[in-house]
């Protein structure tokens, strides 16, 4: 349960950043669904790959077009 509200919040949140955190909620709820499940070797690459790697991948692509859309002295051109 927690998986499907996670994902479906991370698909139809406006903020790209709360959309982030739920993608790595989601990533967690998963991987402890598969160690629960018996299938530790996934979960734990679950929880490396999709929690640690691609949650801080999305977060720095996130802040960086944040910035690439502002002007050189901050504010919006």
């Amino acid at each position: 349960m927690i998986v499907v509200a996670a994902a479906l919040l991370a698909v139809y949140s406006e903020r790209l950043v709360a959309s982030a955190v739920a993608l790595a909620v989601g990533n967690t709820a998963l991987a402890v669904l598969l160690i629960s499940a018996g299938a530790s070797l996934a979960g734990v690459v679950q929880l490396s790959v999709g929690v640690g790697v691609l949650s801080a991948l999305f977060l720095v692509a996130i802040s960086l077009t944040e910035r690439m859309g502002q002007g050189p002295d901050g504010d919006a051109p």
